[in-house]
């Protein structure tokens, strides 16, 4: 497992209350899962993302590519941790670990549940051998 960046157990417990927090917001009337992402920036501001369902499935977006975008719209993309907060403390899809991985391969990773309980893990442990922009031939 490689070495996430070093925040302290008080940030990562702050960043994944955001991401509670921001699960509150899910609409979810099909899966009934509910996700929230929390994204810290590297000048301190954080994204806060849900997941937002739609009745024809493939149209729904996750809390983690939420909280990207509305970074990246906002002309932010350096990013050094993401929370995510489910019931049960599950990971982020592929899809968006490929989105996170286009701007920060070595992220580190805030896997909790609503309990607070978390595991911390980068980027590259969960999307091991991926593909990024240096791979395209320009």
């Amino acid at each position: 497992m490689a070495q996430p960046n070093i925040l302290s157990p008080d940030q990562y417990a702050d960043l994944l209350k955001q991401a509670i927090e921001a699960r509150n917001f899910a609409y979810v009337p099909y899966s009934n899962y509910k996700v929230g992402a929390a994204l810290l920036t590297a000048d301190g501001r954080v994204y806060q993302g849900c997941n937002v369902e739609n009745a024809a499935y493939g149209p729904s977006m996750c809390a983690e590519r939420v909280a990207v975008f509305k970074a990246v719209s906002e002309g932010v993309s350096d990013f050094v941790a993401i929370a995510v907060a489910t019931v049960n403390g599950g990971t982020p899809c592929g899809v968006c670990r490929q989105v996170l991985r286009e701007f920060a391969p070595e992220l580190t990773v805030i896997i909790g549940d609503v309990e607070g309980n978390y595991k911390v893990f980068t980027l590259s442990d969960l999307l091991p051998h991926s593909f990024g922009p240096e791979h395209l031939l320009r």
